[in-house]
């Protein structure tokens, strides 16, 4: 049984990780997902988002038990190692499997949450007590949960259970999380001549990066913060330069691990080497042994066409520096737990805008309201366009969960160890179900995943069979509530 389980669903996940799925382009898995459940005669309906809902009839003598809602989300954070060659919008995940671990090759795995989608479908097809069932697959998930937020409330309100398949811990039952929002700043760029011979591209490399909330207290390096450090360490050493572009980041919800900047100086590279080792220095005493391969790279390259004017590179790098990044506030009721955070995710130039993309989290709704209160202020003191996106509420913990209790008890009949009960510090669509329908016992369950978000994704393979087990244990249980 252990040997089926565990074929089927990664059999599953591979065919879905052939599917590239960036965040706003999931047409493909959506129609995928459409006519798979589809072809297994589920009733099944694809929204205008291209959320993907399909009802599974009760097996008999259960038409009476509850309905049960499991829900993943098909889109994934694309991001690649640096100097791998990889188009999110083309390209298939190279999966490499190893006796512990499932990985990709040189690319983010889509584990997150591509493996509890080929959870659900193996279960949607095997299992065979069950009451009425649902499974819900969103879109977007990673930039801004608009599946979550415009999925019909008709689809959550008949429902009396649902489980999210979204988190990353096997051994873990997430009963809330955080809130966030999207903050995106944009500034028009003027361009000049360059008055300099000479371009050098200055880079932060190595960081550990990570996932913006999960990782997030745990002391990493933010590449995009560094690097315009190390960019106003020039400005104090009277190493005088000209901005012609500046580059990090991959996803608004992702710690930084690189982030590169092209400048156009007549300084020596003896000064700017100088300055350079300086600022290893200082970030070595800052970060430790947290970022053991962090490196500072100076590259000779071509003199660009244009430069920025000195206004813009003052105002750009003096956000930078003033928008807090890291944690902000720990949590008065759970200890440990980071309440409140904010993550400079990615910096973009083109030959016309600087972009930046900026990510709070809370698990109090009122202390976003305070960073997009902070945005505007920023946003006018530094002469940058100011867009904020739609706030997504946190998901408060119920207290007397039914379904909490019984998938504890499941787990740890099951596995014969204590199942952690916890709120966590990171955005789960969980957050927009109890929006709209505060009376729906939710949880979220995930197998073990390790540095999301990241090139060095790997999936705990010895988990996914306890985690399936764990859901057709729940369903059967539900089953009999009637």
């Amino acid at each position: 049984m252990r040997e089926e389980i565990l074929e089927n669903v990664l059999e599953e996940f591979t065919k879905i990780a052939k599917i590239p799925r960036p965040s706003g382009h999931e047409k493909a898995v959506s129609d995928y997902l459409y006519h798979k459940l589809s072809s297994m005669g589920f009733q099944t309906r694809q929204d205008e988002k291209l959320n993907i809902i399909a009802d599974k009839p009760a097996c008999f003598g259960y038409e009476n038990a509850p309905l049960t809602i499991l829900q993943a989300h098909m889109d994934m954070v694309c991001v690649a190692k640096e100097g791998v060659s990889y188009d999110p919008l083309q390209d298939s995940i190279n999966l490499k499997f190893g006796p512990e671990y499932l990985q990709a090759v040189g690319t983010s795995l889509g584990a997150d949450d591509g493996l509890g989608v080929a959870e659900i479908l193996y279960i949607m097809e095997s299992c065979k007590k069950h009451g009425p069932l649902r499974a819900v697959f969103t879109v977007d998930e990673e930039q801004g949960m608009s599946g979550a937020i415009y999925l019909a409330e008709k689809y959550l309100s008949e429902a009396s259970f649902l489980i999210n398949c979204d988190s990353e811990n096997y051994d873990e039952l997430t009963v809330g999380s955080a809130g966030s929002v999207n903050l995106d700043f944009s500034r028009e760029l003027t361009w000049k001549l360059p008055e300099y011979p000479q371009a050098w591209k200055v880079a932060v490399r190595g960081l550990r990066g990570g996932h913006s909330g999960e990782c997030i207290g745990n002391g990493h390096g933010n590449a995009i913060r560094l690097l315009a450090m190390v960019l106003l360490a020039f400005q104090k050493a009277d190493i005088s330069f000209d901005l012609a572009a500046f580059h990090g980041g991959k996803a608004r919800n992702a710690i930084p691990a690189a982030a590169e900047a092209i400048v156009v100086t007549n300084a020596s590279v003896d000064n700017i080497q100088r300055v350079l080792l300086e600022q290893q220095e200082h970030f070595k005493q800052i970060y430790g042994e947290m970022e053991p391969e962090m490196e500072l790279l100076l590259q000779e390259t071509a003199l660009p066409q244009q430069v920025f004017l000195a206004d813009d590179t003052d105002k750009l790098l003096h956000l930078l520096i003033v928008l807090h990044t890291g944690v902000y506030g720990m949590s008065q009721v759970i200890p440990g737990l980071v309440e409140t955070s904010a993550n400079l995710g990615v910096v973009d130039t083109d030959n016309k805008t600087i972009k930046i993309q900026f990510f709070p989290r809370s698990a109090i709704d009122q202390k976003i309201d305070e960073f997009r209160s902070m945005a505007v202020i920023l946003g006018n003191m530094s002469g940058f366009e100011v867009n904020i996106g739609t706030q997504s509420p946190g998901w408060k913990e119920r207290k007397d969960s039914r379904l909490a209790r019984l998938m504890r008890d499941i787990f740890e009949e099951q596995n014969n160890i204590p199942m952690k009960v916890e709120t966590i510090h990171a955005g789960l669509e969980c957050g927009w179900y109890f929006f709209k329908n505060p009376k729906l016992d939710m949880v979220s369950i995930g197998v073990t995943t390790m540095d999301i978000h990241s090139p060095n994704e790997k999936l705990l393979l010895k988990t996914i069979v306890p985690q399936v087990k764990l859901i057709i244990g729940t369903l059967h249980r539900i089953a009999a509530m009637q």
